[in-house]
């Protein structure tokens, strides 16, 4: 359903070199990766960016049919970024016009290393949560904050929401799979065959139980939160400790390497 198409916020647990690494390390190395992604401005580049995101998936362990199926939807947003790219970049080599559309070689070129850079971010974006778990990436994102506590910010409570909202993408997901199958056995034709205004008309009835689920999940949360005595962060301790490793410097090293080489590909060829 509509959970297993979305990767964001989801947990894959394995035994591999990715999940292993330090939470905030593997939050610059996304960082690095996206301006990686953003700099380069050639097919060599983004063949090199496209072969780093498969080894990772390949080191990650998480199985390639969960990532592909994840990336069926964003792969329709894609596919309309090739099109309107190949139509509205112009060019000089015209392959066809008609009136103000015009598809040209530098439009259909542009156009699909868009979409390709778009596959590519966020299937890197996907493999953070799915190699880490709530807990790391709240400490994560907390001590990547940290500097900023000097100028009052709270860093604690900045990651804590962050995370929270990324736990929330599921679980939204969730509730909302249960509310379609619950219409569908009631008879209501939601998400059927028909014109495309018509589907995705048919899905406006489930937006109000949705937002009160969604309600209902929070204040669950908040009970729960208070019932613990959460306080914040201030003086609080962290149960299991991540430690820095050698191999979290290496893997950071190669990241920023990569992204020089992007920017030296950018001034120079």
């Amino acid at each position: 359903m509509f959970k297993e198409k979305v990767l964001l916020g989801q947990y894959y647990p394995a035994a591999s070199p990715v999940h292993r690494l330090h939470a905030c390390g593997k939050l610059i190395v996304v960082f690095l990766y996206m301006a990686a992604l953003f700099v380069v401005n050639s097919w060599l580049g983004w063949g090199v960016l496209t072969g780093v995101c498969l080894l990772t998936v390949l080191l990650s362990r998480v199985p390639l049919r969960a990532l592909w199926r994840g990336l069926k939807l964003i792969l329709i947003f894609a596919l309309l970024t090739v099109v309107i790219n190949a139509f509205f970049y112009g060019g000089e080599h015209v392959l066809w016009q008609w009136r103000s559309l015009c598809l040209t070689t530098e439009g259909i070129s542009w156009g699909l290393a868009m979409g390709l850079r778009l596959l590519l971010l966020v299937a890197f974006a996907s493999l953070l949560t799915l190699t880490t778990t709530p807990i790391a990436l709240t400490d994560g994102l907390e001590d990547l904050l940290s500097p900023l506590r000097r100028l009052h910010v709270p860093a604690h409570e900045i990651a804590m929401m962050m995370s929270i909202a990324l736990r929330f993408i599921p679980m939204i997901l969730e509730e909302f799979d249960r509310l379609l199958l619950a219409q569908r056995a009631r008879g209501a034709n939601i998400g059927g065959r028909g014109r495309l205004d018509k589907r995705l008309l048919s899905f406006v009835p489930l937006l109000v139980p949705l937002f009160v689920a969604a309600l209902r999940r929070a204040e669950d949360l908040a009970q729960a939160m208070e019932a613990k005595c959460y306080q914040g962060g201030e003086g609080r301790t962290r149960w299991k400790l991540q430690p820095w490793r050698f191999c979290d410097t290496l893997t950071l090293m190669l990241f920023c390497l990569l992204l020089a080489a992007a920017i030296a590909q950018r001034i120079w060829l």
